[in-house]
């Protein structure tokens, strides 16, 4: 299962309101030994969000949050993003309308597309419903 970057913001992160809920989520899925990945994107979008201030929480400082990268690195499996998933992108954007932010989101299904995953865990449903016959949305 892909998991999105808001799961991991509120996983690490005590002060985000849906902490709870994430880290009771996440540790099940880790006690049942099911298979959760991430991306490298994923990776850079949690220092954007966690390293400017939130309603929730000042800015974490980057090297905690670089120590955070590096725990989340040995507990997920890391997608990588190279041809296959261009690939992948450039065909979602010609059969689903989007544009402006909603790449990044085409891109997290593109590279699970190019990984053969189709279960998305994410908290952000909605930004993720125009692929529902692609993936299967896994809601937090």
């Amino acid at each position: 299962m892909f998991i999105d970057t808001n799961l991991l913001v509120a996983y690490m992160n005590v002060d985000v309101p849906e902490h709870l809920n994430a880290r009771a989520i996440l540790d099940r899925a880790f006690q049942e030994n099911e298979p959760l990945q991430i991306s490298r994107q994923v990776l850079r979008e949690y220092l954007a969000v966690v390293t400017r201030p939130q309603s929730w929480s000042a800015p974490v400082a980057m090297p905690d949050a670089l120590n955070d990268l590096d725990r989340l690195t040995r507990a997920f499996e890391v997608l990588e993003d190279g041809p296959a998933v261009t690939e992948a992108l450039i065909a979602l954007c010609r059969e689903v309308p989007v544009g402006g932010r909603q790449i990044h989101d085409a891109n997290i299904v593109a590279t699970m597309l190019a990984h053969g995953e189709r279960r998305l865990l994410t908290f952000n449903t909605a930004d993720f419903r125009r692929y529902g016959d692609r993936i299967a949305l896994v809601s937090a």
